[in-house]
């Protein structure tokens, strides 16, 4: 079994185990989940969900997008469309879940890892942890309704810190995480064990009410000192003038910047900044639902095949993308895919 599902006292248990594969989710795996979920939905004797990644280096590392590139050579590309269809409704289901969902986030955490965490109610990070959104790379979109949680970062009203981490991929750790308020609490890694002990026997609550520690234990967010400057750069409403930006700032951190965003598919550049500007009015199913749209038209294109090829497979990180520049993309095509945002008032 690649999800394992158990009650401890009253507390519903999921693992994703699949560390191989650095428990990275696929069909099977989010369809257990998702009967998990429904099962204790409506069970009285389980009162929240807790779930963790097996294995010590992972959390989970995303969806398995290469059985998705693969389905689509074959020719098979409805496979891939119910892989991404179900994995986002679960997305909301979690979100949707009348009871405490905590993830326990140690290790890597990126793409289909934050869709099955950033949604519960608690998420603990522990200074393992490293979460990313890193699509942009693969010719595809950030995802699992990430377009709704990135444009609604602490701190952050303008969305600017969201498109950053979106368009570029970076990684942050526990920090970062923290202090964004994609994480609630700080557990050191080697206190989880006793947490999950303790979560079993009295609950989650108390459990994290007795090894959460200071949050400043987990130390400095590494993009305080660039703050300033990526509200000024990401706050653009295109692309092409995010990097025009960059260039004009001529410094080192800029420049290393605009090189990150020069290697990314053009396209799903231009798509994941559509999807951020229309979660930043939107609810977290709307968002759902656009990524949905635009993931079903991404992976009919030859950007897909040849990121997830080039990052994932022959991991030569030298894509050919089509088109190759984020100004011969057609934004006005990228948009009609979408739900226009709802209006304001």
């Amino acid at each position: 079994m690649k999800v394992r599902s158990w009650t401890d006292g009253t507390v519903g248990r999921l693992e994703l185990d699949r560390p191989a594969a650095l428990n990275a989710l696929d069909l099977d795996m989010i369809r257990g989940l998702r009967e998990a979920l429904d099962r204790w939905r409506s069970d009285d004797d389980v009162a929240e969900v807790v779930i963790t990644g097996a294995g010590g280096r992972a959390f989970c590392s995303g969806g398995d997008v290469r059985a998705a590139r693969e389905a689509v050579l074959a020719g098979r590309a409805e496979l891939a469309d119910t892989f991404f269809a179900e994995e986002y409704a679960l997305n909301g289901a979690i979100a949707e879940l009348p009871k405490p969902y905590v993830a326990v986030i140690d290790g890597v955490a990126m793409g289909g890892g934050l869709g099955v965490s950033i949604h519960g109610s608690a998420r603990v990070v522990t200074e393992r942890a490293a979460l990313a959104m890193p699509e942009t790379a693969l010719g595809f979109t950030p995802d699992v309704g990430s377009t709704y949680f990135l444009s609604h970062l602490d701190g952050d009203p303008a969305g600017a810190v969201g498109r950053y981490l979106a368009l570029t991929g970076a990684r942050i750790g526990a920090a970062d995480a923290l202090a964004l308020g994609l994480a609630t609490h700080f557990v050191p890694a080697n206190a989880v064990d006793a947490l999950l002990d303790d979560a079993g026997a009295e609950g989650t609550a108390a459990a994290l009410a007795r090894h959460a520690a200071d949050p400043a234990e987990a130390g400095e967010p590494s993009l305080a000192p660039y703050r300033d400057r990526i509200e000024a750069t990401f706050s653009a409403g295109t692309v092409t003038e995010i990097l025009e930006r960059l260039d004009d700032a001529g410094d080192d951190w800029a420049a290393g910047t605009a090189a990150a965003l020069r290697i990314m598919c053009p396209t799903s550049l231009v798509v994941a900044l559509e999807l951020l500007k229309a979660g930043a009015a939107s609810t977290l199913g709307q968002c759902l639902e656009n990524e949905l749209r635009a993931a079903v038209w991404l992976i009919a294109r030859p950007d897909f095949a040849e990121g997830v090829r080039a990052v994932l497979v022959d991991k030569d990180r030298k894509a050919s993308w089509s088109p190759a520049r984020v100004d011969e993309v057609d934004a006005e095509q990228i948009r009609a895919l979408l739900v226009p945002a709802p209006a304001a008032g």
